[in-house]
């Protein structure tokens, strides 16, 4: 079927109950009384668990395809990127409602966090902008990929969230709490754009959102608006010089940290020794993939879905 005209194509949208610490009831009280009283075509599908995200997210991309119609994501980086997983084949227009405690995506692409209500009526009246997408073997990332140190620290961050609620202050303790631990000590193939190298490394970030890797004081973080992704790889470090390199990183000097190695690339592979699979955190969401890991841009880019007040 044909797309919808842009102010008629019905809305697909997918909410995730889960998401940041806002009220879900709420956000979906006020998806419904927005788009009923403008009389906009739209289907409900609400994840009661992060589980259901893969499922509802097929689900609303197979009728938005069927309908000529655009996929609405209500959620943090997680969650938008568990949907972007089943637009992003289908080619589908995607429209964002940031719902999460840090939003890098939404807040990159001139959608920071507001009220379901206001989010919803600019979705009503917006126009498509193409964004880069990484890849990481066959897996979306929107904001970063990265393994070692960082998915064991997100880890214990969501361990201590559940426990303690979803607030920026837990996550900074849960962070420094994780650097007292121990750490991976990763020995790295890494073949970059036809060049290899070795590299011992306690973690290896993959980014691509220029807002994040600005906010780490990353230099080659502008890359990413021009076809390139960044890798950052740190080294095995004494352990007070672990913790000083994370508080140089919260207040924007990580890339002026001595033995700190960013660059950017277009195309990434990383393997290890002996080992068929690798644990990996993707937009926050932890994973395991099969080794060797291929990093690159994805060969289409994402149509987000921007409000016409806030189109470049």
């Amino acid at each position: 079927m044909p797309p919808a005209p842009d102010r008629q194509r019905p809305f697909f949208v997918v909410l995730n109950r889960r998401s940041g610490s806002g009220d879900a009831g709420a956000t979906e009280r006020a998806i419904r009384g927005t788009l009923d009283a403008a009389g906009h075509p739209y289907r409900l599908f609400c994840a009661k668990h992060p589980r259901h995200l893969g499922e509802m997210a097929e689900q609303a991309a197979a009728a938005a395809r069927a309908q000529g119609g655009a996929v609405v994501v209500a959620g943090g980086d997680g969650t938008i990127n568990a949907v972007v997983q089943a637009v992003l084949p289908a080619g589908l227009p995607l429209g964002v409602l940031p719902q999460g405690t840090f939003n890098f995506f939404g807040r990159c692409h001139g959608l920071p966090e507001a009220d379901a209500d206001a989010g919803m009526r600019g979705l009503l009246d917006a126009q498509e902008t193409p964004v880069q997408v990484g890849m990481v073997n066959d897996r979306v990332f929107l904001v970063n990929a990265s393994l070692g140190l960082y998915p064991e620290l997100l880890e214990r961050r969501e361990q201590d969230k559940r426990r303690f609620g979803r607030h920026r202050l837990v996550a900074l303790l849960s962070g420094l709490r994780a650097l007292l631990g121990n750490y991976p000590d990763l020995r790295l193939t890494l073949n970059e754009d036809g060049q290899q190298h070795m590299r011992r490394s306690t973690t290896l970030v993959v980014g691509d959102n220029r807002l994040q890797l600005e906010g780490i004081g990353i230099p080659e973080a502008a890359a990413v608006s021009h076809g390139a992704l960044v890798g950052i790889v740190l080294p095995p470090l004494a352990r007070w010089r672990m913790i000083l390199t994370a508080v140089r990183g919260l207040f924007g000097h990580l890339g002026d940290v001595e033995k700190v190695d960013s660059f950017a690339f277009t195309e990434l592979e990383v393997a290890l020794p002996r080992r068929r699979e690798l644990k990996l955190a993707i937009d926050g969401e932890i994973v395991r993939l099969p080794l060797p890991l291929r990093f690159r841009v994805a060969p289409q880019p994402l149509r987000l879905l921007v409000p016409r007040d806030r189109h470049p």
